[in-house]
């Protein structure tokens, strides 16, 4: 083989001497090991707080400096290491936590005895331990992959670890890690998803001497809060779900609370944190109907799997997972999800994030020489006239009136001596009685609660049970509704399938061919006609009447990569399909929705909410964005700059 970088007729592959085969030197292996198990400060910082939570830290703190290039320190007041285990710790495959050779029945966060050796190949790494009960700490040191004695130290009960410049023994590494901010957001993370998994611990992370948080020992729905911030949310939907020996429970976000990354996404699976494709696939899947394409919902999930259907041990940081039956697992996360999901509107809310008002000084102006001292107003408007309106007896604009209220109710007279000119109101206009809220009691099991008013005839304006304003937005509060029916109707039995007049050949590779003909009774029940046109190809007879300008050659050649990407996916959970069909049933339903602007009476706006409230994912419109808000009295304090 001849080039531009070669003599003619020379190999460049071919080595002028044969080289012998011969053993690395340890600190070489140590370095080359250590690349796959830290290749970043945040794999160094979750090592470290794994092997504390193994040793049963009730108290464990994180410091960081530049990002931890700079410097790490982990502290922990579990059960602390004897001299002896202090020496074999830093010692490759040095381990207390297997208790078999199997590698099934793992309990323990780390178990492979590979962090701290590959942390010392790296850095300049230092141990103090302390056992319980003992008098005094001991201390070790490894720089560069080179080990000092075991030394006499000063120590309070636990372990304490301190890594410093890190990578400085392999500078390869060290020149590609961003910089220290994201760096050190993404060992915040890492301790994030840490702290999830023993909520018992109380977890404190400083960076760059700046507390991020500071946890004390909690239940797990109370670390899930903490750690998945989602204060705009009125609650969480708790989950639960059990299927084939495995369990899943957690809290996820209405769709109305999400992110623009997966970073709101804690799972683990027998108490480890995990990343695995598997389980955000189906976290997805679930969110598809009711969420803003392009977002990620937030949630903490907890699955337990029996131990030998769980495969920990794929990849060095112990992140990834290899279940032994995907499909179930899938199954038993969507379902869970999506049941919880179709609730009614009303159960979980969304609150604007609201900013507090400036406060302003309050200053008290003497009144002015013979002016009339004033006169308080009443604690209760007189009835208005018929025919006349809250925005055209107050507002006196030369615009249309932007608020209609229900009819007035009946109210009692004036108290004796009460004068409406003074308090400015014009002389032939009386005041608008206020909707009084108890004399039509709002039901419990209404968390809706009844309509007040519309603003804008876009807007329904609504007191719940607890007095809190409730805003709907009557177009895409329709929306769904309509959607939700139509989807019904559509796929109580087949799809109406629109036969091609000249069927579409599409030519695939022969695992695509497969995975879409295993899937043909599924198809057909969608609207997809497909048979098997010999080699590599496949015949595309009719498609879903819906989806009738559609490209049969694009639709099945995506379906086809979806499904390649997912084996265990179905084409009804693809975006390819389901997703153009659910597109489909949107636009009509948008097209067949009440539309803003349209003037509703009482009895409709109620209708509506009873609606909203039976009708599951109601809480978004097909295209994700809520339809309601609900403004508590704390809500109106604060936006009033009252607290």
């Amino acid at each position: 083989m001849s080039g531009l970088f070669a003599e003619p007729g020379m190999d460049i592959h071919q080595p002028e001497t044969p080289p012998h085969v011969r053993r690395l030197p340890e600190v070489i292996v140590n370095r080359i090991a250590a690349g796959e198990v830290i290749e970043r400060p945040a794999a160094a910082v979750k090592e470290l707080v794994e092997n504390a939570i193994d040793a049963g830290a009730r108290r464990l703190e994180v410091s960081l400096a530049g990002g931890g290039v700079d410097r790490i320190i982990v502290t922990d007041d579990g059960v602390g290491m004897s001299a002896d285990d202090l020496a074999l710790a830093v010692d490759r495959h040095c381990t207390s936590k297997l208790r078999d050779e199997t590698l099934v029945h793992i309990s323990t966060l780390g178990f492979r005895g590979e962090a701290l050796p590959s942390i010392g190949a790296a850095a300049r790494l230092c141990i103090t331990s302390r056992p319980r009960g003992e008098s005094g700490a001991w201390r070790i040191r490894v720089e560069g992959g080179k080990v000092s004695p075991v030394e006499p130290a000063a120590g309070a009960p636990g372990t304490s670890v301190v890594v410093e410049d890190l990578f400085f023994a392999t500078p390869a590494r060290r020149k590609f890690l961003k910089s220290a901010r994201v760096e050190g957001r993404h060992a915040e993370n890492v301790v994030r998803r840490l702290a999830l998994a023993v909520p018992q611990t109380a977890f404190r992370f400083v960076l760059d001497e700046r507390v991020l948080f500071d946890l004390p020992a909690q239940d797990m729905a109370a670390r899930s809060a903490a750690l998945l911030d989602a204060s705009e949310a009125d609650g969480f939907l708790e989950i639960s779900g059990e299927r084939d020996g495995m369990t899943l429970s957690g809290f996820i976000c209405p769709p109305s609370v999400h992110r623009s990354t997966a970073n709101g996404q804690f799972m683990l699976v027998n108490g480890r944190p995990v990343v695995d494709p598997v389980l955000k696939t189906a976290v997805r899947v679930a969110y598809r109907r009711v969420i803003e394409p392009g977002r990620h919902p937030v949630v903490a999930l907890m699955l337990t799997v029996p131990p030998d259907r769980v495969d920990v041990n794929v990849h060095p940081a112990k992140t990834e997972l290899r279940f032994a039956d995907e499909a179930s697992v899938r199954s038993l996360v969507i379902g869970t999800i999506q049941r919880a999901l179709e609730h009614g509107a009303g159960s979980v809310g969304v609150r604007p994030v609201l900013s507090s008002a400036p406060r302003q000084a309050r200053i008290w102006y003497p009144p002015e020489k013979g002016a009339a001292p004033p006169v308080p107003a009443p604690a209760f408007h007189a009835p208005t006239p018929e025919g006349v309106r809250f925005a055209e007896g107050r507002l006196q604009f030369g615009d249309a009136p932007a608020a209609r209220t229900l009819p007035p109710v009946a109210m009692p007279s004036p108290p004796v001596g009460w004068d409406a000119r003074a308090v400015g109101t014009p002389a032939n206009v009386q005041a608008e009685p206020a909707y009084a809220a108890s004399a039509q009691p709002v039901a419990a099991d209404h968390p809706l609660g009844a309509a007040i008013a519309q603003v804008l005839d876009t807007y329904i304006l609504a007191v719940a049970a607890d007095g809190s304003l409730v805003l709907v937005d009557q177009h895409a509060a329709h929306e769904r509704l309509t959607h939700e029916r139509l989807r019904a109707q559509f796929l109580s039995g087949h799809v109406q399938a629109q036969r091609l007049l000249v069927p579409d050949v599409v030519d695939l590779p022969r695992v695509q061919v497969d995975l879409l003909l295993a899937r043909q009774p599924t198809l057909e029940k969608l609207g997809v006609e497909i048979e098997a046109f010999g080699g590599d190809s496949v015949l595309v007879r009719a498609l879903p009447a819906m989806l009738r300008s559609s490209d049969a050659v694009s639709l099945l050649r995506d379906l086809a990569d979806e499904l390649e990407a997912d084996e265990n996916g179905a084409p009804d959970e693809m975006a390819a399909l389901d997703g153009r069909l659910d597109a489909v049933i949107a636009r009509m339903a948008c097209h067949g929705s009440i539309r803003a602007g349209r003037r509703l009476s009482v009895e409709e706006m109620n209708a509506l909410l009873r609606q909203m409230e039976e009708t599951p994912r109601a809480g978004t419109c097909s295209h994700g964005r809520p339809t309601w808000l609900k403004l508590s009295k704390a809500d109106l304090e604060k936006l009033f700059g009252r607290r």
